[in-house]
């Protein structure tokens, strides 16, 4: 009979193979640095040859697994690394900086994200015999927990990833096998330790469930006055309930996350040569261009000019 360590040895011999195939098959089939989105619905690979500065996004809700390298993810003042063995989820769109790191041309960054359906995510809990682990414990339905988190990576979770990107080399297979496996990764990611997370937004009528409404409203109406009774209306809830569960979600308040979303709108338009400064400010809601600047440079490290001319000379870095 096999020890203890030896059994542990071997599961991790086998995440190992495991880890190993799928950069294999993720290298294959994301040939260029950027996203490389896949005919599997909701499957993108990634790739990239060199670590770069820190980029600023709206994290949409997705399981997300590093095959190759490690990332680190800033969720307002909170630090999440993660890499070939764990994985992250995100249960919200948060508003996240995330920068990679251990990353060459000899190695670059190999990941994978998939992009649940929530109809089939709610259905898949559904229909799970085995709650989500420790929700007994540790989730009151009024609670909420945090809209990112990590977890360790194993070779149960990474059978149907396996079968899933495998899919990519026989496409015709892919419309009956590949929702199988989407919903194999569900059910493991619903039934591991923080699987109770996942599930929370999934709860008709509780408290994530809620601020996932009022998080809705405000992506939609990031440049209009925000007021916080209204928002609190909106999700059904009181506003000193609201704005405590929603900083327990997404680790600000909404007035915070509005700020986010309009800052990165913002940049957008300055990057992309829409807009001037002044005229970015003013088309995000600011109503003054020195209160924009010194936010501006607060989030991303620098005024919005001097982050224009560095991030066009570093682009033009890269294309030299």
């Amino acid at each position: 009979m096999p020890s203890a360590r030896g059994a542990q040895d071997d599961a991790a011999l086998q995440t190992l193979l495991r880890v190993a195939e799928l950069a294999t098959v993720v290298d294959r089939h994301a040939p260029g640095n950027g996203a490389h989105e896949t005919v599997v619905p909701g499957l993108a690979l990634y790739r990239s040859g060199g670590g770069g500065p820190p980029a600023h996004s709206l994290h949409r809700p997705a399981f997300c697994l590093i095959v190759q390298g490690s990332k680190r993810v800033m969720l307002a003042d909170e630090l999440y690394t993660y890499d070939a063995s764990t994985y992250l989820v995100v249960t919200q769109p948060l508003p996240v900086m995330s920068q990679l790191a251990r990353v060459t041309i000899e190695a670059p960054y190999l990941s994978l994200r998939l992009e649940f359906d929530p109809a089939e995510l709610a259905a898949c809990l559904q229909q799970c015999t085995i709650e989500p682990a420790a929700r007994a414990a540790q989730e009151p339905h009024e609670a909420s927990g945090r809209g990112l988190f990590v977890g360790p990576v194993d070779a149960t979770l990474l059978d149907p990833v396996l079968r899933l990107v495998r899919l990519l080399d026989t496409p015709q297979d892919i419309p009956v096998l590949a929702p199988l496996a989407i919903r194999e990764i569900a059910y493991r990611l619903l039934t591991a330790p923080e699987g109770w997370r996942l599930a929370q937004p999934l709860r008709g009528g509780s408290a994530a469930q809620r601020v996932g409404a009022a998080i809705a409203w405000l992506r939609e109406h990031a440049m209009e006055p925000l007021r916080l009774d209204e928002l609190a209306a909106r999700a059904h809830m009181s506003p000193s309930s609201l704005h405590h569960h929603f900083k327990a979600v997404t680790a600000m308040s909404p007035l915070q996350y509005q700020k986010r979303l309009r800052l990165y709108e913002a940049r957008r338009l300055l990057l992309g040569g829409e807009l001037d400064a002044a005229s970015a400010a003013y088309r995000v809601g600011y109503q003054s261009p020195s209160q924009f600047s010194r936010e501006y440079a607060r989030l991303f490290g620098a005024p919005p000019l001097r982050d224009l001319r560095e991030w066009r000379a570093a682009r033009s870095g890269q294309e030299a």
